[in-house]
């Protein structure tokens, strides 16, 4: 008789430190009954682990950290090893939501080319969160993740994220590293047309958390608000 395969559940994070009360008893009861995970970063999966309270102890736990560099499709199949002998698998990305805007789509498109069952679980996710705070269109949307990091390519890019948005009449969103926060601003304000709609998601699912939406030309004359080291993400419309 052929032994029954494991699955590939995907684990939602916290998006904030202590943000233990965003994720669901379904998915820490599911969480608590693996061994074997896959994630974006061993410390914090063992620092969000051990915060709900597992029935084992960490160190009998296995888990993989995934590489910086690109996987082979034949190492992404040794990390789902388990998962062919039976064994169900977590992934987890440093927070929110794995395989969006975070490591883990190569090893879900590997799982379902091996017949491995794939499990999504709903939780916390900050580029959602923006676009349902905003009030901008929620219908049509692209996430363009994070811009450049060199100041001569930003001001076309932003142009390019302005045309799509009128083009295809869609909520143009991406992220930044938080340091670079206010740098963005300033190029928005610099380069976009000052009637543009622009929103601010910032510090999600916190206490201070905020999501506004305001055109350019509101921005610079209420003042932009101060998010430097803050997570945040943006948008146009």
């Amino acid at each position: 008789m052929a032994k029954l395969q494991g699955r590939l559940f995907l684990l939602p994070s916290p998006i904030v430190e202590n943000g233990l009360e965003s994720i669901s008893p379904e998915v820490i009861q599911i969480l608590h009954s693996l061994d074997y995970f896959i994630v974006e970063r061993a410390r914090t999966a063992r620092r969000y682990i051990s915060s709900t309270k597992p029935p084992k102890a960490i160190d009998l736990l296995s888990i993989e950290e995934i590489p910086e560099k690109a996987l082979t499709s034949k190492e992404i199949e040794i990390l789902l090893g388990p998962a062919l002998e039976g064994h169900n698998i977590g992934i987890m990305s440093e927070a929110g939501l794995p395989a969006i805007a975070d490591p883990g789509n190569h090893f879900v498109r590997e799982a379902q080319r091996l017949g491995i069952i794939v499990v999504p679980l709903s939780g916390p996710s900050s580029i959602m969160m923006a676009l349902m705070g905003s009030g901008l269109e929620g219908q049509r949307f692209a996430f363009h993740g994070y811009l450049s990091a060199k100041k001569d390519e930003l001001p076309a890019q932003l142009r390019d994220l302005e045309k799509r948005a009128d083009r295809d009449d869609a909520t143009q969103i991406w992220i930044e590293t938080p340091y670079r926060n206010m740098q963005i601003i300033q190029a928005v304000e610099k380069y976009l047309d000052h009637n543009r709609n622009f929103c601010i998601a910032a510090g999600l699912g916190g206490e201070d958390g905020m999501v506004l939406t305001k055109k350019i030309a509101e921005w610079k004359k209420t003042g932009w608000p101060e998010i430097h080291k803050v997570p945040a993400v943006f948008l146009i419309r």
